[in-house]
């Protein structure tokens, strides 16, 4: 595998470096809670893999639906047989790779942004993503009253997640592309970037403190609910209206051990994907049960529908859009030019695939060698 060169960047990174949460996929805070409760057990009796057990990592967000569909119907467990699911649930990206880092999970549900400050950092030598999740889920809705068009954004307040999330990169390019200028640090120019946790965006929405926001799901159709436009469908800025939201990593070392329980999980990913997609009334139900556990309530029929379905499940990492999405960062000024080759491993996931039945899926050139 090349080795990739560490992340250098402006004063932006060295914040990033001592203050892990400003990269992110979804940006709700750095707690991690550990689900290990509402895991399945392990069928008495059944065979152990390599390992007892497998800690995967995912966020109490739809865009992660794959992960809570999978371990609230027992599809992984079913996969593992006798080697133990062990769950854990983050609110930031940073605190998930750092978990990875320490060996607290093995797997993990991750926005692109993190996996690829994740991957150079540590020179190519801490993760690797091995495939897909999810694509899309992510819109720009806006304050009907002060907003009319898309050129009504300039000189308005509109949140993102975080600095450098894999929102506000998107927020901060779609900005570049309208000829307007941004200081990305800062969020100051002809656009106010206003970071703001997702948790509590409904809430600045209502207020009157930002305008509108760059979000993705379901903070975006809650800020519906109370009376917000979608002005911008992000996927309509991608070719086929495809693009990575979230995709699935793995220790290198955990991977290097313990392959045949890789391969269980990414099996088990790639049932769950299929039975989404075949059964959506049911999987959303499913997800929004799995989000009752987790947080104390489900999701309102008015946010969970209109968010449910602008998501599309896939285990597909759509690695090019990864490569695009890195350049956005570039050209936002968040980073130097990462050398991403061997950021992916689909050896497995492909092996999946074809004894499914279905399409292998390609690395984009940013394969091991």
């Amino acid at each position: 595998m090349s080795a990739a060169r560490p992340l250098t960047t402006l004063r932006t990174l060295a914040v990033i470096a001592a203050l892990p949460l400003l990269l992110t996929a979804c940006g709700y805070g750095s707690k991690s809670t550990d689900d290990g409760k509402q895991t399945p057990a392990a069928a008495a009796g059944a065979k152990k893999l390599s390992a007892d057990e497998v800690k995967i990592g995912y966020f109490p967000n739809l865009t992660h639906a794959t992960a809570l569909v999978g371990v609230q119907e027992g599809l992984f467990q079913k996969e593992l047989g006798g080697t133990t699911i062990k769950a854990s649930t983050f609110n930031a990206g940073p605190s998930e790779i750092e978990a990875l880092n320490a060996g607290s999970i093995d797997i993990g549900w991750i926005g692109p942004s993190p996996s690829i400050n994740g991957y150079t950092k540590s020179n190519g030598k801490n993760l690797l993503i091995i495939g897909g999740s999810a694509s899309g889920g992510v819109k720009l809705v806006v304050n009907p009253k002060k907003i009319k068009s898309l050129k009504d954004v300039k000189g308005k307040k509109i949140a993102t997640p975080q600095l450098g999330n894999t929102q506000d990169v998107s927020f901060l390019n779609w900005i570049a592309d309208q000829g307007w200028k941004v200081d990305a640090e800062s969020g100051k120019g002809d656009v106010s970037v206003v970071r703001t946790d997702n948790k509590i965006t409904p809430d600045a929405y209502k207020s009157g403190s930002i305008d509108g926001a760059w979000v993705p799901e379901p903070t975006a159709s809650k800020l519906v609910a109370e009376g917000g436009k979608v002005l911008l469908d992000e996927s309509t800025l991608w070719p086929d209206k495809k693009f990575v939201i979230t995709n699935i990593i793995v220790s290198q070392k955990f991977l290097k051990e313990h392959p045949d329980v890789v391969e269980a999980v990414l099996r088990g990913s790639v049932k769950t994907n299929a039975w989404i997609n075949a059964n959506p009334d049911d999987a959303k139900a499913t997800a929004n049960k799995a989000l009752e556990k987790l947080s104390g309530k489900t999701l309102p029929a008015e946010v969970i529908d209109p968010a449910w379905k602008s998501i599309q499940f896939t285990d597909d990492p759509l690695a090019s859009t990864l490569n695009t999405e890195a350049e956005h960062a570039v050209k936002a000024g968040l980073l130097e030019k990462p050398d991403l080759k061997g950021i992916y491993d689909l050896t497995l996931l492909n092996k999946v695939l074809k004894a499914e039945g279905k399409s292998e899926v390609d690395d984009a050139g940013l394969g091991a060698e």
